[in-house]
C-alpha cells in the first residue's frame, strides 16, 4: 500500500513537472513568434523606407507631401525597431527558462564598420597572474580578442577598443581569458554615454531619432535610424526594473498630484487622440522627507478605466482637476478605501482671471468685452489665500494646518458666503456664473486644504510634469504607435524623476547603463536618482583627494 502511494506520488510529480515544462516551452515559443513578427514588420518597414528614399533620389521629388511621408515612415520604423528589440530580449529570456526551445535570432540590416577617422582608445583588461585551473604562473600569451565600442564624449567621438588577452597554461594547457565587456544591446557596440545621450535627446529634449541620425552624420558618424531605434528598445528593456521601483515609490505616497494631456498617436492613415497621464509624488511643500518622483502612463483615449487601473493600489489624497473619470476612486465602497479628492485652486482662479484680465482686454482693442467686477473681486480674494500659502510652503504639515485654521479659514468662509450671495443675484446666462458654479458644486473638495496640512492649493506639480509633452509634441508631432507612447511614458518617468531630484538625467542614465548589469536585484535601489545623488556627494570628496 505504501509503495503504491509512493509510486502514485512520484507519477503525479512527474506529470506536474512535464506540464510545467510544456508551459515554459509554450511561453518561449509564443515569445519567439512575437519576436519573429516584430522583426519582420521592422525589416519590411526598413526596406519600404529605403525604396522611398531611392525613388526620391531617382525622380527628384521634392514636394512637401513626400517629405512628410518620409518622416512618417521614419517614425514608424523607429517604433517598430524598438518594439522588435524588446520582443527579441523577451524571447531570449523565455528561451533561457526552457530547455527545448531555442531563442529567436533576429535578422538585422548589416551595420557598417566604424569610420577609420575616429580615434581609437586601447583599454586592456588585466590578464590573470596565474592559471584559474591549476594555479600555475607559467602563462604564455596566445593572442587577443578585440571588442570595439562606439562611445561619445562632449564634442568628440571615439571608438574604445577593449582588449581581452588570451593566455594558455604551460602546465595544463588550459586557455584563460577575461569575460567580454557588457553591452546593453544584444551583440551591441554603443557605450553607456552614447546611449544616455540618445535617450535624453529623444525623450528629454524632444529630438526624434531621424534628426539625431542626421546630426551624427554631419559629425562624421553614420548611425542609421534603425540602429538608433534598436538601441532605444534595448535600453527601455534594461531600465524597466528601475521604472518599477519608481512606480512603487510614487504609488506608496500619502498624496499624489494627477493630471493628463493629449498626445497624438499614429494609427492606420491617421492619428488618434491618445493621452499621457502623470502622477507626481512631491512631499516637499509640507516638509516631507520622501524624495520627489513622477510617474507616467500612456493610453489611446481618456476613458475612466485608465486612472482606475493606474491607482488601483493607491490610498491617499489625489490632487487633480474635476475630471469625472476620477469619481469612482472617491467611492466609499472602493476595495482599497476611498481616495480623498483635493481640487486645484489655480484652475478655478484661471476661469475668473480670464473674465478679469485687464491686460488681455486692452490688447483686444475694439473686440474687448467688459471686465467683470465680480470675477475681479473673486481673483483678489483667492490671491489672499495664495499669499498665506507662500509663507508656509515647506513647513511641516501640522504647522501648516495650524496657520491655515488661524488665517485661511476666515477668508475661506467669507469667500464661500460671498460667492453664494453673488450667484443668487446672477442670471443663468451670466458669464461669471459658470466659474462660480464650478466652485460651489465642489466646495467640499476645494476646501479640503483647511482640514489637512498635506494638501496644496494647486495641482501645479502635475502640470509642470506634463509641460515637456505639451512642448515636445510641437517637435515630434505624434507618437509612432501605442508601444511608442508607452516607451515615452516609461522614459519620461526616469528623466523627470532625475530632474525633480536635481540630477543631470543624461549623466545619471550613463552611469546607470554602465552599472546596472553588475548589480544584483536587491541592490538596484542604489541606482535610483535620490540614492545616486547621495552616492555622488559622498564619493566626490574622496575622489578629489
Amino acid at each position: 500500500m505504501i509503495i503504491a502511494e509512493r509510486a502514485a506520488r512520484v507519477e503525479a510529480e512527474a506529470l506536474a513537472a512535464r506540464a510545467q515544462a510544456a508551459a515554459v516551452n509554450a511561453e518561449a515559443e509564443a515569445a519567439n513568434a512575437r519576436a519573429d513578427l516584430s522583426s519582420t514588420e521592422a525589416l519590411i518597414s526598413h526596406y519600404k523606407l529605403e525604396i522611398e528614399k531611392l525613388r526620391r533620389q531617382l525622380y527628384g521629388t521634392r514636394s512637401e507631401r513626400t517629405a512628410r511621408l518620409l518622416e512618417q515612415m521614419e517614425l514608424q520604423l523607429e517604433e517598430l525597431e524598438a518594439t522588435a528589440t524588446e520582443d527579441e530580449l523577451a524571447a531570449e529570456q523565455a528561451a533561457a527558462r526552457s530547455q527545448a526551445v531555442q531563442s529567436f535570432q533576429r535578422k538585422r540590416p548589416s551595420r557598417r564598420p566604424f569610420p577609420d577617422h575616429l580615434p581609437r582608445e586601447r583599454v586592456v583588461i588585466p590578464a590573470p597572474a596565474s592559471c584559474p585551473c591549476c594555479g600555475s604562473d607559467r602563462l604564455s600569451k596566445l593572442g587577443e580578442d578585440i571588442t570595439e565600442t562606439l562611445e561619445v564624449v562632449p564634442q568628440q567621438w571615439k571608438v574604445i577598443r577593449t582588449v581581452r588577452e588570451k593566455f594558455s597554461c604551460r602546465a595544463c594547457e588550459t586557455i584563460a581569458q577575461p569575460p567580454a565587456p557588457f553591452h546593453v544591446t544584444p551583440r551591441g557596440f554603443a557605450g553607456p554615454s552614447l546611449l544616455a545621450m540618445i535617450l535624453f535627446e529623444k525623450y528629454g529634449q524632444h529630438q526624434p531619432l531621424n534628426r539625431q541620425s542626421e546630426r551624427y552624420a554631419r559629425e562624421g558618424v553614420d548611425l542609421s535610424l534603425s540602429t538608433l531605434a534598436d538601441l532605444v528598445g534595448a535600453c527601455t528593456t534594461v531600465l524597466q526594473p528601475l521604472h518599477a521601483l519608481i512606480e512603487a515609490h510614487v504609488l506608496g505616497a500619502e498624496r499624489l498630484h494627477g493630471d493628463d494631456t493629449h498626445v497624438p498617436i499614429l494609427a492606420k492613415g491617421k492619428t488618434i487622440k491618445g493621452h499621457i497621464w502623470t502622477y507626481v509624488r512631491d512631499d516637499r511643500p509640507f516638509g516631507g522627507r520622501a524624495p520627489p518622483a513622477a510617474l507616467y502612463y500612456a493610453s489611446r483615449d481618456r476613458r475612466h478605466e485608465h486612472p482606475l487601473r493606474h491607482l488601483r493600489g493607491f490610498a491617499g489624497i489625489l490632487q487633480a482637476d474635476a475630471y469625472n473619470g476620477y469619481n469612482e476612486l472617491y467611492d466609499p465602497s472602493r476595495a482599497k478605501g476611498p481616495i480623498t479628492s483635493a481640487l486645484c485652486w489655480a484652475h478655478a482662479r484661471r476661469q475668473f482671471f480670464e473674465l478679469a484680465d485687464i491686460g488681455a482686454n486692452a490688447r483686444r482693442g475694439k473686440n474687448a468685452g467688459a471686465i467683470s467686477p465680480i470675477a475681479l473681486e473673486a481673483v483678489r480674494r483667492i490671491d489672499a489665500l495664495f499669499e498665506i500659502e507662500r509663507g508656509i510652503n515647506g513647513v511641516a504639515a501640522a504647522e501648516r494646518l495650524r496657520i491655515r485654521k488661524e488665517q485661511s479659514a476666515p477668508l475661506l468662509e467669507a469667500l464661500e458666503a460671498w460667492l453664494r450671495e453673488q450667484r443668487g443675484r446672477l442670471s443663468r446666462s451670466a458669464s461669471v456664473a459658470e466659474p462660480i458654479d464650478y466652485m460651489l458644486k465642489r466646495w467640499d473638495r476645494f476646501a479640503h486644504f483647511i482640514n489637512d496640512g498635506r494638501v496644496c492649493l494647486t495641482n501645479n506639480a502635475a502640470e509642470r510634469a506634463l509641460r515637456g509633452f505639451a512642448l515636445g509634441r510641437k517637435s515630434w508631432l505624434f507618437a509612432g504607435s501605442d508601444r511608442g507612447a508607452e516607451r515615452a511614458a516609461a522614459m519620461a518617468t526616469l528623466i523627470m524623476t532625475a530632474k525633480l531630484n536635481d540630477i543631470d538625467p543624461q549623466a545619471w542614465l550613463a552611469d546607470v547603463l554602465a552599472r546596472i548589469a553588475n548589480l544584483p536585484q536587491g541592490r538596484l535601489h542604489e541606482l535610483l536618482p535620490w540614492n545616486w545623488n547621495a552616492h555622488v556627494r559622498t564619493v566626490a570628496p574622496h575622489q578629489a583627494a
